[in-house]
């Protein structure tokens, strides 16, 4: 099996939707957003140089 066909079961199994359904109400608070957008920021910001 590979890893992607492991990963996809994975995710696909019910501890692995659970996963999903936590990860997306992480990402839907506000403080969350701001974080990752400050992360994207500085990630961008270091590959232009």
């Amino acid at each position: 099996m590979s890893l992607v066909q492991r990963i996809t079961a994975f995710l696909r199994s019910p501890k692995g939707r659970q996963l999903v359904d936590r990860g997306r109400r992480e990402l839907a608070k506000p403080e969350n957003q701001a974080r990752l957008k400050q992360a994207a920021s500085r990630f961008s910001a270091g590959r232009r140089r």
